[in-house]
C-alpha cells in the first residue's frame, strides 16, 4: 500500500513528497527543504517511520524544488535523479535564488542519474513510469504510478491551473500539448500531486481546468 507524506517547504510553498510502501522503502520527490528546521523535519519523518530512503527524484530542477538535494546527499549518500535537459538550471540556482531573496552560498547538487521518457523507477514493490512533459522547463518529468493511480506532476499541472511558461526555455504550446497528449489520457480517478498547492484528479482537471 502506497503512503504519501506531503511537506510544504520554503517561502515559495513547494510540495515535497515522501512516498513509501509496505516494504519500508521510500523515495523523496522534489526536496525543497531550505531552512535547517525543514531539513530536520524531513529527516525526522524518515527516521520516525523507519523508512529506507532509496532514491531522490526531481520532476525538474528549478531552485525551489532542489534546495534539499545536497542535504539528502550529505545525509544518505544519494544523488538526485532528473532529466538531462534541465541540468543547465543548476548553474543558475545561486543567482536565481538570490533574485527571489533566498541567500544561497553553496552550488547546487549535481545530477547523479539521468531519467528519460519511458524510464521505470522501482523501489519496494512500487513502480513509477517517467513521462517527459516539457514546457514549464525543457526537462520536466512527471512520475506515474499506474497500479496505485497516482501522478506526481511537479509544476506541469495544478488544481485549476498549469505551470507558468514565461521562465527560461518555457513553451506554452509545448506544455498544453504534453498535458493533453500524455496526462489527460490517464484514468479520471488518477490522483494528481502537484509541485504547489492542493492535490486534484485527472477527471477534475479535464472538466474544470480553464487552461485546458
Amino acid at each position: 500500500m502506497l503512503k504519501i507524506k506531503t511537506f510544504t517547504f520554503n517561502p515559495i510553498q513547494e510540495n515535497t513528497y515522501v512516498v513509501s510502501d509496505e516494504t519500508g522503502e521510500a523515495v523523496v520527490i522534489d526536496a525543497g527543504c531550505y531552512f535547517p528546521q525543514e531539513k530536520e523535519m524531513l529527516k525526522n519523518y524518515l527516521d520516525s517511520e523507519r523508512l529506507s530512503l532509496k532514491l531522490v527524484l526531481n520532476t525538474h530542477l528549478h531552485f525551489d524544488h532542489q534546495f534539499g538535494n545536497r542535504f539528502l546527499f550529505d545525509t544518505y549518500g544519494l544523488k538526485p535523479h532528473a532529466h538531462r535537459d534541465d541540468e543547465f538550471l543548476l548553474d543558475k540556482v545561486v543567482a536565481g535564488a538570490n533574485i527571489y531573496g533566498f541567500p544561497v552560498v553553496e552550488n547546487a547538487m549535481p545530477v547523479g542519474h539521468y531519467l528519460n521518457e519511458g524510464d521505470v523507477v522501482r523501489f519496494g514493490t512500487t513502480t513509477f513510469e517517467c513521462i517527459h512533459v516539457p514546457g514549464h522547463c525543457p526537462g520536466h518529468l512527471v512520475f506515474h504510478d499506474a497500479a496505485n493511480k497516482v501522478l506526481f506532476a511537479g509544476d506541469v499541472l495544478f488544481r485549476g491551473s498549469i505551470g507558468r511558461t514565461d521562465l527560461e526555455r518555457g513553451n506554452h504550446s509545448q506544455l498544453i500539448n504534453g498535458i493533453t497528449a500524455k496526462l489527460l489520457i490517464l484514468p479520471d480517478d488518477t490522483a494528481v500531486y502537484p509541485g504547489h498547492g492542493p492535490s486534484t484528479t485527472i477527471g477534475e482537471e479535464k472538466q474544470y481546468n480553464p487552461y485546458l
